[in-house]
């Protein structure tokens, strides 16, 4: 995963006219979604706009009601998280599910063992465990055999993303990966996400923090009461416009914001 990887023009993903009810509550709306290489994706919304929803479809963790996942351009049916694994997507959640018990290597290999004849093969994982957090650049933890539950914040998000492309991880799929998080923690994870974007992976994060989305988004959508409302690239958008969108499913706001409000959407680090 080392070097730099230019977007790619076509998307990997492409969620066309989903829709998902939950008996009478129409959680997804005719949603339509194009996801590409090289890209974090911001998906923007207030509580119940859906977003959750879209990515546990995404995830195999929902069977849309109706509409269609394309995935490189074919059609796919994601009706288990493990079909998702198997194209490669990963997600990592709020709760990050982490063993604090276990140490780094531990965690990210929890249920994907590898064993020497009938033994666990402790040195090849931590030596592939190292080899990612090297790609990633992740320098904070002093030992990947230190118990998770001893880790801060940014350092327990490093270790949930790692986990997630320890494998053929081509789509990673975050939400809110900054949450509670301090500033200097946030700094840490959003320079993670980029880089992983930078590397070639499509990024979809889930994020109320604006400041967050418009560091490091190329790309917004903002889902309204289970549709999209809103959607293309991050430069076309700013803050007034995006809170508009998510509070009224509209905006008067111009397509492209004014030079002045332009921002750099890019963590350097």
């Amino acid at each position: 995963m080392d070097g730099f990887v230019a977007a790619s023009p076509t998307p990997l993903l492409q969620v066309e006219h989903l829709q998902k009810r939950f008996g009478n509550v129409h959680a997804l709306d005719d949603v339509s979604l194009s996801v590409f290489p090289g890209q974090v994706t911001a998906l923007a919304g207030d509580n119940g706009a859906g977003k959750s929803v879209l990515i546990k479809c995404i995830s195999g963790i929902h069977v849309p009601d109706s509409g269609r996942l394309l995935w490189d351009g074919e059609p796919v049916e994601l009706r288990r998280p493990r079909d998702a694994a198997e194209l490669g997507i990963e997600t990592v959640y709020q709760d990050l599910a982490l063993c604090d018990n276990l140490d780094v290597v531990d965690n990210m290999f929890l249920g994907r063992e590898l064993h020497r004849g009938v033994r666990l093969d402790t040195d090849e994982m931590e030596i592939q465990a190292a080899v990612v957090m090297r790609s990633l650049s992740v320098t904070t933890l002093g030992s990947l055999r230190q118990k998770v539950g001893l880790l801060s914040g940014g350092q327990r998000q490093s270790v949930a993303i790692a986990r997630a492309v320890l494998r053929h991880t081509r789509l990673l799929i975050m939400d809110e990966p900054t949450a509670a998080l301090g500033v200097s923690q946030t700094e840490v994870v959003l320079a993670l996400v980029r880089r992983l974007a930078d590397q070639g992976i499509a990024v979809v994060m889930i994020s109320h923090n604006l400041n967050d989305v418009f560091r490091v988004a190329d790309r917004i959508a903002v889902l309204y009461l289970g549709r999209v409302v809103g959607a293309g690239a991050a430069r076309d958008f700013d803050r007034q416009r995006v809170v508009q969108l998510m509070a009224l499913g509209r905006s008067d706001r111009p397509t492209v914001p004014d030079t002045k409000e332009t921002v750099d959407v890019r963590v350097q680090g």
